[in-house]
């Protein structure tokens, strides 16, 4: 299963959605994920694919982890898990 595949099923299932009903162009706003469904969907993330995501859920707007929509999110673990293996 591709990144982006594992990210939009962790993402659905926090939404209590199909994975077929998130879109790369998702927001977690659209999706209904609130800031403790946004935690929870980044612990997944994070023990999923044994990375450390540079987020701070006090502060959203000053974390360097964009989740401005599902695509970025993507890219987002694409990068550290790149950064890790470098």
């Amino acid at each position: 299963m591709s990144v982006k595949d594992k990210v939009i099923e962790i993402i659905a299932e926090q939404a209590v959605l199909e994975p077929s009903d998130v879109t790369l162009d998702s927001t977690l706003e659209d999706l209904g994920i609130d800031s403790l469904g946004l935690v929870e969907s980044i612990f997944a993330i994070e023990e999923e694919f044994d990375v450390s995501v540079p987020f701070n859920a006090n502060a959203p707007s000053e974390s360097d982890f964009d989740i401005s929509n599902v695509a970025s999110i993507v890219a987002g673990i694409d990068k550290l898990i790149a950064d890790q293996k470098g």
